[in-house]
């Protein structure tokens, strides 16, 4: 394997648990479930958690994109032999 294969590859796990990481931060979905059990949040939590969450869904996305990016990239060397 070449260097760039090494360095691709490398780079490719690295996003791989960044990926795991950032998804597994992130809250649930679980609309009025407060009212369910006599919980209310208050408008402050509300916005905190929404700023948060739209933190980590924007990394999500930079990060799922690098992964594609990698993979092919790495298909694309092995396809021409480079690797």
């Amino acid at each position: 394997m070449s260097v760039w294969g090494i360095v691709l590859g490398s780079l490719l796990a690295i996003v791989a648990v960044a990926i795991i990481i950032v998804i597994i931060l992130q809250e649930g979905n679980q609309q009025g479930l407060g009212v369910v059990t006599g919980a209310a949040d208050s408008y402050f939590s509300k916005n905190k958690a929404r700023s948060i969450d739209a933190f980590l869904s924007r990394w999500t996305k930079v990060f799922a994109a690098a992964f594609v990016i990698f993979v092919i990239a790495l298909n694309v060397l092995a396809r021409f032999g480079i690797l």
